[in-house]
């Protein structure tokens, strides 16, 4: 069964904006960044880590996010949504049997109430601080796209120093990584013949944020941030996992993409 495990990497279009939103005391020149999701298929039931931006935002961004638009536009076409996605690559709904929230940021919730017979599995800190942000974090939660009826949630409550291994079996562990946002999570993935990959998600935007050249242009907490990136770094040595950086213009490049390939 376990030749049934895949990982695969989406994206929902792109995000406009400037540098210095991305890389803080970075210029004002315009920046354009990737929005990636993530799919496993997996013999226990599929899985979407995230689902990037919601499909409504390839339909009328403004009306959907509202005065965050100023700052981040995205630009997406309606088949680079999730569901779209999934039906394409002719994968029954259905079958996605968890949403793995790496945060609930507006980038990240495209798949939530999307899937009948999924789990929404999040921090539980990071749910009760989308209802309840600061003023300066209020732009990033879209809760229309969270705060939905007939939900199915799982809230984690996870110590700095947990993991959580969603099947039991290694493959799928969730990693605390707060800073970007309080309940932030990045995920490590192991599978039988790629390996492992770290899915840092928003701990570490690009490979500068990774390698402790620039803060990231947003942040709920410096010290956890950057604390954050050391730990990952922890893991990647201890598993030799292959790095994928959360909105990495230039690295986002080198990864395998579906639907045509994807990691085994």
């Amino acid at each position: 069964m376990k030749k049934d495990i895949r990982l695969y990497m989406f994206q929902t279009g792109i995000l406009k904006c400037k540098e210095n939103n991305i890389k803080m005391n970075a210029s004002l020149d315009p920046y354009e960044i990737p929005v990636p999701w993530y799919l496993i298929t997996h013999p226990k039931g599929n899985i979407i880590i995230d689902g990037g931006n919601s499909v409504h935002c390839a339909q009328n961004p403004l009306e959907h996010w509202g005065g965050i638009t100023q700052v981040y536009w995205p630009v997406m076409d309606e088949s680079e949504g999730c569901v779209e996605v999934i039906k394409n690559l002719g994968i029954d709904i259905s079958s996605i049997k968890f949403v793995l929230q790496s945060h609930l940021h507006l980038d990240h919730t495209g798949a939530i109430g999307n899937f009948p017979n999924a789990t929404h599995v999040v921090q539980r800190k990071e749910y009760e601080y989308a209802f309840t942000p600061d003023w300066f974090a209020a732009g990033g939660y879209i809760r229309k796209d969270f705060d939905k009826p007939n939900l199915k949630w799982q809230f984690l409550e996870l110590n700095y120093n947990d993991e959580f291994d969603v099947y039991g079996d290694g493959v799928i562990k969730i990693i605390p990584t707060p800073g970007h946002s309080p309940g932030h999570c990045s995920f490590l993935i192991t599978l039988p013949n790629s390996g492992s990959i770290l899915l840092t998600v928003d701990a570490a935007y690009t490979t500068d944020h990774w390698e402790e050249k620039a803060l990231p242009g947003f942040l709920a907490s410096t010290v956890d941030t950057v604390r954050s990136v050391k730990k990952l770094h922890e893991y990647a040595d201890k598993y030799d996992a292959l790095v994928v950086t959360g909105h990495d213009p230039i690295k986002w490049g080198e990864f395998k993409k579906g639907p045509e390939e994807y990691y085994n």
